[in-house]
């Protein structure tokens, strides 16, 4: 019997001799888990961290499955420790929501970068791309997919004040487990164009944080008020002129704003030995 295709995950020892816990984390959408490299040394100093690559980019396989947020939810769940704090960015953070809401019992904690319940807006939510947006880069990609990711690169990065250092630095990302699979990348759009979890959120039991960039062009920095009017129990954090990649921009803020998470609900703090 053939063997299940699994995402490619890599669990890295911390530095510390007796870690709180295990941390996972989850890249976004075209990307994997070498984005968060700047941020590792940071993490390691209190959690036993484990990487997973979503399915079809970096160096996980793909299942000849429907590549929907279940599916990779699924996928994650079967490789990633029994229990585990979820730290999610983008379409990372939507799974990480959803594996918090679908298997509690797996999950102690949840933080987000830049992840909207919903991505797109309409006139009950307008704190939110127009969603022709993400319909266009869907349009784009069977025409060119390289061509699309860079575009969509160029756009996480707007705003940010390192905004070409931030590029140059995603773009050397993006090449160095070569392109993800076109059917992963139609399927992340999918569960950008489509996902709602706004029933959900208030359901996780688990803490949670969602940190938001005040110059971000995929995720408004609105969003952060919207997500608190549905659960005002979700900790939300803005943090100053940060695009879409705080934690490529500014590594140094990104880990103190959830270490200032962390340390209230585990004790762990930044300058921990």
């Amino acid at each position: 019997m053939k063997q299940p295709l699994l995402p490619f995950y890599n669990t890295y020892r911390s530095t510390c001799e007796q870690p709180v816990a295990n941390l996972v984390l989850l890249h976004g959408w075209g990307l994997h888990s070498i984005v968060w490299d700047h941020l590792m040394p940071s993490l390691l100093a209190n959690f036993q961290v484990t990487v997973i690559d979503l399915p079809g980019m970096g160096q996980s396989p793909l299942p000849n499955r429907n590549y929907d947020l279940g599916f990779v939810t699924e996928q994650v769940l079967a490789v990633m420790p029994e229990q585990a704090h979820v730290l999610g960015w983008s379409l990372g953070g939507l799974v990480a929501l959803n594996i918090a809401y679908q298997a509690p019992e797996r999950v102690l904690s949840v933080a987000t970068f830049n992840t909207s319940p919903k991505f797109t807006a309409d006139h009950t939510w307008p704190a939110a791309m127009a969603p022709e947006v993400l319909a266009k880069f869907a349009e784009i990609l069977a025409e060119d997919q390289e061509g699309t990711l860079i575009r969509f690169l160029a756009l996480n990065c707007k705003g940010s004040a390192t905004v070409q250092q931030d590029v140059r630095e995603l773009r050397d990302i993006l090449y160095f487990c070569g392109l993800p699979n076109p059917k992963a990348l139609a399927g992340g759009l999918e569960i950008l164009r489509t996902t709602d979890l706004r029933a959900v959120l208030p359901q996780i039991k688990v803490p949670v944080l969602m940190l938001f960039g005040e110059t971000d062009h995929i995720v408004p920095a609105a969003a952060m008020n919207a997500v608190d009017e549905l659960n005002a129990g979700v900790e939300v954090a803005l943090l100053a002129q940060m695009a879409h990649v705080p934690f490529i921009s500014d590594p140094e803020l990104s880990a103190q704003a959830l270490y200032d998470f962390y340390s209230k609900h585990i004790g762990v703090t930044l300058d921990s030995d």
